[in-house]
């Protein structure tokens, strides 16, 4: 595996000097039927991040953003030598450099676990971008409880979590814990009450905290969400025992920045009711095989809940049956439809909290002040109204603008049609992200600039670390004497760590639950667990037996078992890939999926080897790989990009309980001319997307 820093020649236009030699030498050409022409045309006439257009050439802000000359610099925003750089792919990530500039690598981290599981399918548009950022939800984005679900995360780790602090920095301020804090706010209010300037005040200091940064910290001192008691404002212990992670709920413990919240995000949503049900078995049939056969043969999860409470009818003596309940099916059929509008709803208010968030503390490579003074111009009229209006004033005012909505109906709805006529994009331009957050990104539109600033500097960022091992039981460095809470070095150290004694009775009650002595002294199992790994068993040479029988039915042309192959890795499967190669299959072969500049644009392609397998440069192993080559798309040309399932969503459910083991999944390329390739068993699936959206120029759409 070569160290950090490593560099091959691949993954982005090549340099003019060497383009008049390239377009007389080797191309890849169509030796295969599957084969897909290659364009000769040259890299500045593509709208690539790494093209040398202006930035009036960029497709979007982001990719402007991208190409632009950032004054604070990481290690994947410098690269001198003009090949791809391998910054620590498959590296411990404590030898990874930083990797841009003015953001930690545990913070980029996060933004691209929560971006992977965000993303679905994307496909290139040519729409106008109002808000000049592109990856933004389609209007016709399907409904599926996967997506809800990733939804609902994002939901509780922004909004959720943010009002879970707001509400425990009240109770810190109400408990009277921080006296000389609570002393000045109420000093404050009390003036203003006075001199009958509320609401000024009140507009002045969130003007302030918009615009000056230090102040937010100076007015509202952070303390760990999980210490913080949300009724009395003092110190509690964690519910997690010990606290791991600061900005967690619970407190638990975490092996990476970001993933306790995001793991109870996960518990979350798999507490929810009856939709949610569905949310937490993962349900995304869009992403499902095309008529798998073993995906059919497996019965539904989701619909248990509905078999319960047939049979709960039934033994009430009623009939639950469609024969007998004809408002059944159009009920089912209406709660589902109407699932689609609240996923957009969910999702537009976690975007929405997200850019708020981006705009008061933007990060690198967007702009720090321009969002922040645009918000706070949007209060400053406030301040002036609210001096120069009397109580009298506004309370006129107020029942005046009820009253034309009332009586104003047929006047409201002609202006609005004369409006839609007219000027049939105004809603859109009224929308917060096309005005006074116009150019202020979600987290998602965040991350994939950040993936094109590695792109644009030829040196694609690493994917997050892996969290196979469960994170250490031990407390989170935390210095007491700047905790601003009113509580003992002694208490404070109490309740950041786990009792000896509660966590020792602990473990012996869970030890007494799983198991009994025998009269031997042996472990005696409950009878449910032996029923339990008997069916476990039987499922698992089931699912091996189907397998199996893919192999041979896949020998024989079958497209269903080909794209079964390889879905259960073997241990010696798993291996380190990327940043250029990724292992995969094209129509069940095993090979490499390549992301190269052999030719004058970037492409890629799938070969039966990778394209440097000695470590060395594409050029010295191109006739080579040429010759293994099954197809060869220009990255430009793509137009769509979809994740797909190695199985199908509840085939996955069962081959992952009763084997234990991570389905491979797979991913769609479909061109401008409408041509389809599907890749198969991909182990760095997450990482090959995440590469092809970021090195080309197109505007996408998600889906």
């Amino acid at each position: 595996m070569p160290m950090p820093g490593y560099v091959f020649r691949d993954g982005q236009p090549i340099p003019d000097s060497e383009l008049q030699e390239q377009q007389h030498g080797l191309h890849i050409g169509a030796s295969s039927t599957d084969m897909t022409r290659v364009s000769t045309s040259t890299s500045s006439a593509m709208n690539t991040p790494t093209s040398s257009a202006t930035d009036g050439d960029h497709a979007t802000d982001s990719h402007a953003l991208a190409n632009a000359d950032h004054d604070e610099k990481g290690a994947a925003q410098v690269n001198e030598h003009g090949m791809v750089k391998n910054l620590g792919w498959n590296e411990h990530p404590n030898e990874i450099p930083g990797l841009v500039g003015g953001l930690d690598n545990d913070d980029l981290w996060a933004l691209v676990r929560r971006f992977n599981k965000q993303m679905y399918h994307v496909k290139a548009t040519k729409a106008p971008l109002l808000g000049g950022l592109d990856l933004n939800i389609a209007d016709e984005d399907e409904f599926s409880p996967d997506k809800l679900r990733a939804n609902v995360e994002r939901l509780y780790m922004t909004v959720i979590i943010g009002l879970m602090g707001f509400g425990k920095h009240i109770a810190r301020l109400r408990s009277w814990r921080e006296p000389r804090r609570t002393g000045a706010f109420a000093a404050v209010y009390a003036l203003a009450w006075l001199l009958n300037l509320l609401i000024p005040t009140s507009f002045t200091i969130i003007i302030v905290l918009i615009v000056y940064p230090p102040s937010r910290h100076f007015l509202f001192p952070h303390a760990p969400l999980a210490l913080v008691n949300s009724n009395t404002g003092g110190v509690q212990s964690p519910k997690a025992g010990v606290l791991g992670s600061h900005d967690s709920a619970t407190g638990a413990p975490e092996k990476h920045k970001g993933e306790a919240v995001e793991q109870e995000a996960s518990n979350f949503v798999s507490g929810i009711g009856s939709i949610a049900l569905s949310s937490a078995t993962g349900k995304h049939e869009q992403g499902d095989p095309d008529n798998d056969p073993l995906n059919k043969s497996v019965p539904d999860p989701t619909r248990m809940a509905m078999a319960g409470a047939d049979a709960k009818t039934s033994a009430q003596g009623g009939t639950p049956t469609e024969h007998h309940d004809k408002t059944k099916q159009p009920m089912e059929d209406a709660m589902w439809g109407k699932m689609r509008p609240v996923m957009h709803v969910v999702g537009d208010i976690a975007d929405g909290w997200e850019r708020f968030a981006n705009a008061l503390s933007p990060t690198p490579p967007f702009p720090k002040e321009r969002p922040r003074l645009i918000l706070a111009s949007v209060l400053v009229p406030g301040v002036a109204v609210s001096l120069l209006t009397t109580s009298a004033m506004f309370m006129r005012m107020t029942t005046f603008g009820v009253g034309v909505g009332f009586f104003s109906d047929p006047l409201i709805w002609r202006g609005l049609d004369w409006l839609n006529r007219n000027y049939p994009n105004w809603q859109k331009l009224l929308e917060i992200r096309n005005s006074i957050l116009k150019g202020v990104p979600t987290n998602a539109q965040l991350t994939i600039t950040l993936l094109r600033v590695g792109e644009a500097n030829r040196a694609p960022l690493p994917p997050p670390p892996s969290s196979d091992q469960p994170p250490p039981d031990k407390p989170k460095s935390l210095n007491g004497d700047e905790l601003p809470l009113d509580a003992s070095k002694d208490e404070i150290h109490s309740a950041i760590h786990e009792d000896p004694a509660e966590k020792e009775a602990a473990a012996a009650a869970a030890a007494a639950a799983a198991t009994t002595a025998g009269a031997d002294g042996k472990p005696k199992h409950k009878h449910g667990a032996h029923i339990l790994g008997f069916f476990k068993g039987t499922t698992k040479g089931g699912v091996e037996t189907k397998l199996g029988l893919d192999k041979v039915r896949a020998k024989v042309g079958s497209t269903h078992a080909k794209n079964h192959l390889g879905v259960l890795p073997k241990p010696d499967e798993i291996g380190p890939s990327g940043p250029v190669d990724f292992k995969g299959r094209y129509k069940g072969h095993k090979g490499w999926i390549n992301i190269s500049t052999a030719a004058a644009v970037p492409c890629v392609s799938w070969s039966k080897e990778a394209s440097d397998g000695t470590g060395g440069a594409v050029e010295n192993t191109i006739d080579k790989h040429h010759k293994n080559v099954a197809f060869n798309v220009p990255i430009h040309e793509i137009q769509e990009l979809k994740k797909v399932g190695g199985l199908g969503w509840k085939a996955k459910i069962v081959v992952g309980w009763a084997t234990g083991k991570t389905v491979a999944d797979g991913l769609e390329i479909v061109d401008k001319a409408g041509n389809t390739w599907k890749l198969t068993a991909i182990l760095y699936r997450e990482e090959l997307f995440n590469r092809l959206i970021a090195i080309g120029g197109q505007k996408w759409e998600s889906f």
